[in-house]
């Protein structure tokens, strides 16, 4: 089993959730939020846009910015606010295509 950066210290009877995070099969709980889910199983969420550290969220309360990361899909999640769901694909780095925005003029 991978150690993660967090340990669950109670509430281990809740529902398991299971998720895919950078194309591994992991899972939390039910109310667990993406951040814990993910912590739980990795050290972190994503490496910092300009140096080799890796983050895994600053503020824990959706005021830092610090904790987004992305679905496969190329949608982003505020991984701090966000509460986990079963089989969501989540990425620590931007996936390899991007939502199409036609309603700005880009082709679906």
């Amino acid at each position: 089993m991978q150690k993660g950066r967090l340990i669950r210290l109670a509430e281990n009877d809740r529902e398991q959730i299971p998720f895919i995070f950078d194309g591994q099969p992991f899972h939390g709980l039910a109310g667990d939020t993406v951040l814990t889910a993910v912590l739980m199983v990795t050290g972190a969420l994503r490496q910092a846009e300009f140096g080799p550290e890796k983050r895994a969220g600053f503020c824990l309360m959706g005021a830092c910015q610090d904790c987004w990361i992305w679905q496969e899909d190329g949608r982003r999640v505020r991984a701090c606010s966000t509460p986990l769901k079963a089989g969501m694909r989540l990425c620590s780095a931007v996936p390899d295509s991007w939502p199409t925005m036609p309603e700005y003029g880009e082709k679906a």
